[in-house]
């Protein structure tokens, strides 16, 4: 009994629209204990009494057998019940709604919207309490999605919006479109541009066809290229953040990619900052170039005969 009314716990939260980050057992055991359904209660006996986290945590003991430690207490707090206030689900100290999180009188409460459409599971009635639910409330799920798309990273290439996945990789190729290619290439144009939560952020498809570039299928293609036509240049370059820089192997596999090509080609690493570039300096591979987007004017070059351009054989 004990094992089922955990996994339709878990049914109630995913239908309720909480994250994944929320569809767990802590969280189904977080549910039950806020509607005090022991594994012998039926969904229609649920109640929403006053609960603290401490309580909380005895409760889920007492009731499942599930020990939580003392010290998870905040993850408990903060990675659940958290959700379940901001999925409107459940109310943070009813009546006084100003008293510190810390404090010890600090409780929480089901809400009544969601009590009335839970004691309702398993019966004719869940569909439709669970639309109107919905209805009144906006998913959680949604909520976060749209946090994120705020914070994702955009780029103005030719008047259209590319749009990126947060974080500091992405943050790092917009400064290689918009920094590094103006200083350097003024009059290129961006024929690639990779995402992490989308492996192809941008891909000018007519152009790409025209140069004779294929996307590689086993994900060897550089963050971004962009393309001189005055000098008939393909810049290959690497952002990095986790991955490593253009070393003898990448450059050997950036060249094997686009040996098809018919235009010279010109590898570049690109980094945030100078402290980061130094943890890569010994396998930095000759005959490439650096940028610091710290220092976006400055180009380091490494050997060679010429200065940003490409190598013949």
């Amino acid at each position: 009994m004990k094992r089922e009314k955990i996994e339709e716990a878990l049914f109630i939260l995913k239908t309720l629209g909480l994250p994944r980050g929320q569809q767990n057992e802590r969280s189904a055991l977080s549910l039950l204990a806020l509607l005090d359904l022991g594994p012998d209660k039926l969904w229609r006996n649920a109640r929403n009494p006053l609960m603290g986290i401490t309580p909380l945590m005895d409760w889920m003991m007492l009731n499942y057998g599930k020990k939580y430690m003392p010290n998870t207490r905040e993850t408990v707090r903060r990675q659940t019940i958290h959700q379940f206030v901001e999925a409107e689900g459940a109310v943070y100290n009813p009546g006084a709604p100003n008293r510190p999180v810390n404090s010890p009188k600090t409780v929480y409460q089901i809400s009544n919207a969601a009590l009335q459409t839970i004691k309702t599971y398993g019966t004719p009635d869940w569909d439709s309490n669970v639309a109107c639910f919905l209805a009144n409330q906006t998913k959680l799920v949604d909520q976060y999605a749209h946090h994120r798309e705020i914070k994702k990273v955009r780029i103005k290439v030719d008047d259209k919006d590319v749009v990126l996945s947060p974080g500091k990789h992405s943050s790092l190729i917009k400064n290689i479109i918009e920094d590094f290619g103006g200083y350097f290439v003024p009059n290129g144009r961006l024929v690639y541009a990779g995402d992490t939560g989308n492996k192809h952020g941008y891909t000018d498809v007519r152009l790409m066809r025209r140069l004779g570039i294929e996307i590689d299928k086993h994900g060897k293609m550089p963050d971004v290229i962009i393309y001189c036509s005055r000098r008939k240049w393909l810049l290959l370059i690497e952002a990095v953040t986790s991955h490593g820089p253009v070393d003898s192997k990448r450059h050997q596999e950036l060249k094997e990619v686009f040996s098809k090509v018919r235009v010279g080609l010109v590898y570049v690493t690109a980094f945030s900052t100078r402290s980061i570039m130094c943890r890569y300096l010994s396998s930095i591979s000759w005959e490439t170039e650096v940028w610091l987007a710290e220092s976006p004017t400055h180009l380091i070059h490494f050997n060679g005969s010429r200065f940003l351009g490409p190598y013949e054989g």
